[in-house]
């Protein structure tokens, strides 16, 4: 089974323990490059429909740079609904290649990100993730998509699994992620429609059946 790995640089930390946990059941393709935002990801697709074998799942996420403020007293790098735009663009390309879909929730930050004053690192605030990731969620409630949840997968004890640049996952960060990633790919694997009845997500401002 052939599967893309698309994201920013959360995904190249938990890429290898995706690929390990898998096992040669799975052929596992993504970017060199770290991923970066939702136009990003949306001009890089037709580069990577050639580049890549035609796959049977692709796992995708963008937010973190999206959400990212660069500049003190700014909002958030890309506006919600350019935001949202974009990742129904995304995913309506995505969708032309036939494959099952999984859309990866953006991941929580330190509280204390939200302290700093940027541009390097820039600042960001969960609530704003909270936002973007809710936003999108919305948008994707009548497509035929899977969701993972890794942000409340992560949130409540982000600390626990955060890295001292308050972003990145530590050691045992990657391994939940990894985890949470391997197991989504290896469910919609068994089915042969879609992922509805299989993954569910918890939405922030709602109450919604949690991730299975």
């Amino acid at each position: 089974m052939k599967v893309w790995l698309i994201g920013d640089s959360i995904r190249m930390f938990y890429e290898n323990e995706v690929r390990e946990q898998l096992g040669n059941d799975y052929e596992v393709f993504s970017p060199k490059e770290n991923s970066r935002f939702s136009l990003y990801v949306l001009n890089s697709v037709r580069f990577w429909l050639k580049e890549f074998p035609v796959p049977d799942i692709i796992h995708f996420n963008a937010g973190l740079w999206d959400t990212a403020i660069l500049y003190h007293g700014d909002g958030c790098f890309v506006g919600i609904e350019d935001y949202v735009r974009n990742m129904k663009l995304i995913f309506r390309e995505l969708k032309k290649t036939g494959a099952k879909l999984i859309f990866a929730t953006t991941t929580p930050v330190s509280d204390e990100k939200a302290t700093l004053q940027g541009p390097m690192p820039p600042a960001h605030r969960n609530e704003d993730i909270i936002c973007y990731n809710n936003a999108v969620l919305t948008a994707f409630e009548e497509e035929d998509i899977a969701i993972n949840d890794l942000f409340s997968a992560m949130y409540p004890q982000k600390e626990k699994y955060l890295s001292d640049d308050m972003i990145h996952p530590n050691t045992e960060g990657v391994k939940l992620l990894g985890t949470f990633v391997a197991n989504s790919i290896k469910k919609y694997g068994k089915y042969k429609n879609n992922l509805s009845d299989v993954l569910y997500y918890k939405n922030m401002n709602k109450d919604e059946k949690t991730l299975q």
